[in-house]
């Protein structure tokens, strides 16, 4: 009969992956309070203590660090082992399911005192991690419960956990003892710890941004698509294109109305919430339809028949979304370079973001929009009108995905005019007045920072602009809102910047 031990700190599905393994046929070990709870659930479970012939010491300091835990882990599959363990009357243990104490959660408060930290320096789940991960020619180490479903299946399908399984967990106890050691060395020597990050290969890409550079896809999450997602057609994404589906994917999530957004060369030129996606699009496209052409598109519904018609006339590199119903899926079938990613869920994952940088990297949360609390204020004579407060609040979201210096014009709620990426706002107003044209006259401005000078906001007049919002903030503010206020244009300030560079 196949032995597990149980060991663990976070009991997540543990009472049931345990019952799990009993209706599998295996005999379970557990130390202390994890052999409390599996009795408790009435879990057919020994306790170390009574395996070993050697109860808990030092309060608990000391429970599974004996021989016959350690030798039934680090024994080989051969004969001279076996037989060493049977002459002291112990069994393999196959399978360990362990994890550590919260050592950096417990650091991380601000009135931890250093008894409570030393206290929570796990010693017996290192050793039992690193013990099985050595041994995974045999053994199956589970240092994380969500790993447990698919130990489960492995199991149920053929009776025993594939070599490779073995070994990607392996990998994993090691990867999270050193992260674990690392910060226990930074805590005691009173630095901050080293930043560990752990990388799965999706695939290897065609070139870079250009055919000269090499480059490669890498994943958080092992076995992941491209951004999470699956290429349900097409020819692979490049370098270029997963920048792009990015940015598109980041910009139409934030939006809760149903919603296209199209992306050129990693900034936006087209967004657009309406009632279905076919006008959402036609909305987004008529933005800048030159420079919509070869771009991605992304959308935050599933791509229906009625869309994907009105997308086919274009040449489009990749459509995410995340879902395509069985018409659309007809309907671009014809395109076969054309990728469709499908999107599983709308949420941004991290809520960080790396970025390389020379003998470096820089480290960010993502900016989610306007933090929870921000309050806009009305600072010109004139009040927004009721149709020019719903184009400023579309406007101030499809700004903060717009390369700074970004300046979006906006009616209803889609864009008309877009400029960003230079290195003055003003150019970035007429970048934004040229792409609009006459149906500048009447929209509304969003700028990602505030106005150093007047300028943007006296040629945003001229353009036709009837309302601007911007973050505020510059030495300078009272002369932009005067030069508002001399055009007859409402301005609001909203106190957060938005720079995307």
């Amino acid at each position: 009969m196949p032995k597990a031990l149980l060991s663990v700190f976070d009991k997540t599905e543990l009472v049931d992956f345990a019952r799990s393994l009993v209706d599998l046929g295996w005999d379970l070990l557990a130390s202390g309070g994890t052999a409390h709870l599996l009795a408790q659930s009435q879990v057919p479970v020994t306790e170390v203590a009574v395996y070993t012939g050697s109860p808990e010491i030092l309060e608990g300091r000391v429970k599974t660090l004996h021989p016959a835990i350690h030798g039934g882990l680090l024994a080989r599959d051969r004969p001279a082992d076996r037989a060493e363990l049977d002459r002291q009357g112990w069994k393999f243990i196959d399978l360990v399911a362990v994890n550590l104490y919260p050592f950096e959660a417990t650091v991380s408060k601000p009135d931890v005192s250093w008894e409570d930290a030393i206290e929570n320096i796990d010693i017996g789940g290192v050793a039992l991690i690193r013990a099985a991960a050595k041994n995974q020619e045999r053994v199956t180490l589970l240092c994380d419960p969500a790993d447990y479903p698919a130990v489960l299946q492995n199991l149920k399908q053929s009776g025993t956990v594939s070599t490779e399984l073995r070994r990607q967990l392996a990998l994993k106890g090691f990867r999270l003892t050193a992260h674990y050691d690392t910060a226990i060395a930074a805590y005691l020597s009173n630095s901050q710890p080293a930043e560990t990050v752990t990388l799965y290969p999706v695939q290897s890409l065609r070139y870079g941004e250009n055919p000269h550079q090499q480059a490669a896809l890498f994943s958080f999450t092992p076995g992941s698509g491209p951004l999470g997602g699956k290429i349900l057609q097409g020819k692979e994404l490049s370098y270029n294109n997963l920048l792009d589906l990015d940015a598109a994917w980041r910009c139409v999530t934030s939006l809760e109305k149903t919603s296209i957004c199209i992306v050129k060369h990693l900034s936006p030129c087209g967004v657009a919430s309406e009632d279905t996606l076919e006008s959402a699009y036609l909305a987004a496209l008529a933005s800048d339809p030159v420079s919509a052409y070869g771009g991605v598109v992304a959308a935050n519904r599933p791509l229906d028949e009625a869309a994907a018609r009105a997308m086919a006339s274009l040449f489009i590199e990749c459509i995410a979304a995340p879902g395509f119903e069985e018409g659309a899926r007809a309907v671009l079938a014809g395109k076969k370079n054309l990728r469709l990613v499908e999107m599983p869920n709308l949420r941004i994952e991290p809520d960080f973001e790396l970025r390389s940088i020379s003998h470096g990297v820089l480290k960010q949360s993502v900016d989610f929009g306007d933090p929870q609390g921000t309050t806009w204020q009305v600072v010109s004579e004139r009040q927004p009108t009721q149709e020019e407060w719903q184009a400023l609040r579309f406007a101030w979201k499809a700004c903060q995905h717009v390369k700074s210096n970004a300046i979006v014009f906006a009616k209803g709620e889609a864009t008309v005019g877009i400029g960003g990426g230079q290195p003055n706002r003003v150019d970035c107003v007429r970048i934004a007045a040229e792409r609009a044209g006459e149906k500048a006259r009447g929209a509304v401005m969003a700028s990602d920072a505030y106005f150093p000078f007047p300028d943007s906001v006296e040629t945003a007049a001229r353009a036709g602009i009837t309302a601007v919002i911007h973050p505020g903030g510059s030495v300078r503010d009272v002369e932009s809102v005067a030069a508002a206020n001399a055009a007859g244009i409402a301005m609001v300030t909203t106190g957060v910047r938005h720079f995307r560079h």
